[in-house]
């Protein structure tokens, strides 16, 4: 025995090639009185990487497990050493804890010792936590198990109880960073006080490490939106703002990520729809309007947060008309215009998101576009940044529903249609090369003007509302076909080479025959033809295709107006043929 008393690297080696450790396994008997001692031993061997899978083979954990069995505090707390230690990084370790069952006594010790507050118990409780830690962190499947055994409302309860032991706060919080990862914790602890502990925990804190913590565990929490109110009404709000004052002028590296992890949470927070309108207060909440202060900040961070925060208040009618009403707008250009040079693209990219987001009600369209939002964001055209280029054309595009003058404006402008039909090749950028083509759809749709059709035309942009017409969302299916529509009816003459070239004729002919087209793409594609009969090519093409037989079918749909429209097409194409 007297060589287990060194429990270095060396002595470790020694133990092993002597044959030592399966005679350990008869010493860890309740009954003996070495037993307490036997374990610790095996706690201070197991710190050694290479001898938890020799502890494992030498049949040590069964016994162990066995002896947290025993009342006797000592025994529990170097019991709870070894097997932890074992435990550590040592997929061999877990699974041979997992078959003894070790974990689930050990939750229940943890569970019947809670309301002990001495410092003996308390030093026991943290090493129990670090061992279910160990036991189960980087393991989706042992978390789950532990979730499973109610270990959650427990550690909360530690953290309430004993929030003056600091090694148990802190074993308690990186063991809720562990679980908190998982989609099956955040039932558990939303059914606890978890918000409350974690927020009062916060307040209290001065260093830099004991915050961080606790923003490692409030970010995978604050994804579930019923915890996102309970850390709202715990107060949460409060305290970010506080680090945010205290931060936003430091120059220290750890200042300046507590500056962005604050502003960070925050923003999270404004993700829930309940959590956001209590924060909004129809508009006059004094969080609202702290927020909004950050978009004009000179800190790159907080311009960020505070874009990416109206961006997240901006998701109902009523909050968008507040907003635009009380100047939010003016704001956010200033700050794209210090972005056109600066060049920060998160900003670009959050700035746009907010805008394309208040001009979704109706009534702030107009209103919008007179204070030159369209313009400020065409400065952004040149921009090479996917992210930028993709909320810009989602911008546009808001800003223009059914705004005829705007579109026109924007339509007749060769510079912004030419960059669409080259974004309308990105296929690198799926979102990018959707957006564009929705957007030229949309500026002949909402202008109905012959000088935006000429300057699409023009512009190459034919053959992508062609493309645009077979894509696998309906919506833009519609709005391609719509388009192509009103292109037939104000300028066929100036269309009929490009609908030729895009082999339009063709492209209707397989959406009328796909029995798995809308009724919507029927109709459309339906009108389609009609307006294309005036070209004589396109004409001959109708004709060659066979099309009457087709639409003659179509007479018999379920859907009165597509039945309507092929009676319709169908005298059409009788007339004309």
């Amino acid at each position: 025995m007297s060589l287990l008393c060194f429990t270095d690297v060396e002595a470790s080696e020694k133990v092993q090639e002597m044959g030592v450790l399966p005679l350990l396994s008869p010493l860890l008997d309740p009954k003996s009185s070495c037993a307490p001692k036997v374990a610790n031993i095996i706690a201070e061997m197991a710190k050694n990487e290479f001898m938890r899978g020799p502890c494992v083979e030498a049949g040590l954990v069964p016994p162990l497990v066995q002896l947290l069995h025993c009342k006797d505090q000592e025994v529990l707390l170097q019991t709870g050493r070894a097997l932890g230690n074992i435990c550590y990084d040592s997929h061999e370790g877990r699974s041979a804890v997992d078959q003894a069952g070790g974990a689930h006594i050990v939750a229940e010790h943890l569970k019947s010792l809670s309301q002990n507050t001495d410092a003996a118990n308390g030093k026991l409780l943290t090493v129990f936590c670090g061992m279910l830690m160990n036991y189960s962190n980087d393991n989706d499947a042992l978390q789950a198990q532990l979730i499973n055994m109610g270990v959650i409302p427990t550690l909360v309860k530690l953290l309430g109880i004993h929030s003056q032991n600091a090694a148990l706060t802190e074993m308690c919080l990186v063991a809720f960073g562990n679980l908190a990862e998982l989609e099956s914790s955040k039932e558990q602890f939303a059914a606890t006080n978890v918000a409350e502990e974690l927020v009062r925990l916060l307040r209290k804190q001065e260093e830099h490490e004991k915050k961080e913590m606790i923003f490692e565990v409030l970010a995978p929490l604050a994804e579930n939106d019923v915890i996102k109110l309970q850390l709202v009404e715990a107060g949460l709000v409060e305290c970010l703002l506080e680090v945010v004052d205290q931060t936003v002028d430091a120059e220290r590296e750890e200042d300046v990520a507590e500056l962005k992890t604050a502003s960070d949470l925050m923003v999270l927070l404004l993700l829930g729809d309940e959590s956001m309108q209590k924060l909004f207060e129809g508009g006059k909440s004094s969080v609202f309007q702290r927020v909004l202060s950050w978009v004009p900040s000179n800190n790159h961070q907080l311009q960020l947060a505070g874009a990416l925060a109206v961006a997240n208040f901006a998701r109902n009618d009523g909050n968008c008309i507040h907003m635009v009403d009380t100047g939010i707008v003016q704001k956010l250009l200033e700050l794209l215009e210090r972005h056109v040079e600066e060049g920060n693209v998160t900003v670009q990219h959050a700035a746009l998101s907010a805008l394309r987001n208040l001009a979704i009600p109706v009534v702030n369209k107009s209103k919008m576009l007179a204070m030159g939002v369209a313009d400020v964001v065409l400065k952004f055209l040149p921009s090479e940044m996917p992210p930028v280029q993709f909320k810009l054309l989602g911008t546009l595009r808001m800003l223009i529903d059914t705004q005829a003058d705007a579109a026109e404006q924007l339509g007749t402008n060769p510079t912004l249609v030419e960059r669409l039909v080259e974004w309308c090749d990105a296929k690198e950028h799926a979102g990018v090369m959707g957006e564009s083509n929705r957007l030229l759809s949309a500026l002949i749709r909402h202008s109905r003007s012959k000088d935006v059709v000429r300057t699409v035309i023009q512009g190459g942009g034919v053959k992508y509302l062609v493309t645009m017409a077979t894509s696998e969302h309906v919506i833009m299916q519609n709005e391609a076909l719509v388009a192509l529509g009103l292109m037939a009816a104000l300028d066929l003459g100036l269309s009929e080479k490009d609908f030729l070239s895009a082999s339009l004729v063709q492209v209707l002919h397989k959406l009328l025959s796909d029995e798995s087209s809308a009724p919507e793409i029927k109709y459309n594609s339906m009108v389609l033809i009609c307006a294309v009969m005036g070209s004589e090519p396109l004409h001959k093409q109708v004709q060659d295709l066979a099309f009457l037989d087709l639409v003659s079918q179509l007479r018999a749909h379920e859907n009165k107006t597509v039945s309507h429209q092929a009676s319709l097409t169908e005298q059409r194409l009788t007339v004309q043929s």
